[in-house]
């Protein structure tokens, strides 16, 4: 017998239908692999999370920021953090908006509140006003919420000026220059978390919301990379890519604004997603979206995913349109 022939997993077969059967093996227990280890993290992320309650003030520290907190994903988050005991600073451009929610937080939860109000569109000036306003805070966890998205999809032949320099402002530049701003006090006291809200949409590029998935691939990629950075730092910095969550933001449609199982409301997301820090680093924050993203990373190639994303917003600009009629 020759050694060719020794090395055989089916003697009955020849040497290419080997070779095959051998890598088709080597696939599926990768495939296996994957799936056993996605598992286990999905579930630390979206089940034990739940069953160990996080003391967020003595792990992280005394002060959060929440960054577009006064709707949205950003309002629930603040609902979260100081039902957990913190005190909150809120940054957002309307101050009528700023008291309503800081009242309301002072009336449920009884911590402290601070308000700065600044319009994160208008880029640089303003976080010389924001670093002044929290000198002396020790800021425990900062989550760079605050982001923009086209009322709609649309070409990028819609798209004017202030939109398109508003998602450069808002959602590339904003969670830059507040990690600056936060990120020495956190690595003089070795502890902190700093949460940086992406969106699926940022997996791959997406026609009519061309730059909205493109600035949100942005914060992923930088999200990601300081983790890795300040790792041993005793630094969280977590990355969230939320799917659809029933906010202003999908509220041109009923398809993707009515809260059902695939969307959330954004103060049961909220509730989820902050549950997941400290027990992973990049999660879509809801079990729902999990799913999703896991298929689309495991399934979908980004030609499908492309020309699938063109059809969907298509058709969502049809629905927003045929509700605008009636």
């Amino acid at each position: 017998m020759s050694d060719s022939e020794g090395f055989q997993f089916f003697p009955s077969l020849g040497t290419e239908m080997n070779i095959v059967t051998f890598l088709g093996l080597l696939t599926a227990a990768k495939f296996l692999a994957r799936l056993a280890w996605d598992v286990v993290v999905g579930l630390r992320a979206h089940v034990w999370s739940k069953l160990w309650k996080k003391d967020l003030v003595k792990t992280y520290g005394e002060w959060a920021i929440v960054t577009g907190c006064t709707d949205g994903i950003g309002k629930a988050y603040t609902f979260e953090l100081a039902k957990n005991g913190m005190n909150i600073i809120l940054i957002s451009r309307t101050a009528e908006k700023l008291q309503s929610v800081a009242t309301e937080i002072d009336k449920k939860y009884g911590v402290k509140t601070e308000e700065v109000q600044v319009d994160f569109s208008l880029g640089k000036e303003i976080y010389s006003e924001i670093e002044r306003q929290i000198e002396g805070k020790e800021i425990g966890i900062l989550v760079n919420n605050v982001g923009v998205i086209t009322p709609h999809p649309m070409s990028f032949g819609e798209v004017n000026d202030h939109i398109l320099w508003s998602h450069v402002n808002v959602n590339v530049a904003s969670p830059l220059a507040m990690t600056k701003i936060i990120l020495p006090q956190m690595l003089q006291r070795r502890k902190g978390a700093i949460v940086n809200l992406a969106s699926i949409a940022g997996r791959c590029p997406i026609p009519l919301l061309q730059i909205y998935s493109s600035s949100k691939a942005f914060v992923d990629y930088f999200s990601e990379a300081l983790g890795v950075e300040y790792r041993s730092s005793g630094l969280t910095v977590q990355t969230i890519t939320p799917s659809y969550v029933s906010t202003n933001m999908t509220s041109y449609s009923e398809k993707i604004y009515k809260p059902s199982l695939a969307v959330p409301t954004a103060s049961n997301y909220a509730a989820h997603a902050l549950a997941t820090l400290g027990y992973t680093n990049y999660t879509t924050g809801y079990w729902t979206h999990g799913i999703l993203a896991w298929i689309l990373d495991n399934f979908a190639s980004r030609w499908f995913l492309m020309r699938y994303f063109k059809l969907h917003n298509e058709d969502l600009l049809r629905d927003m349109n045929k509700n605008k009629r009636e």
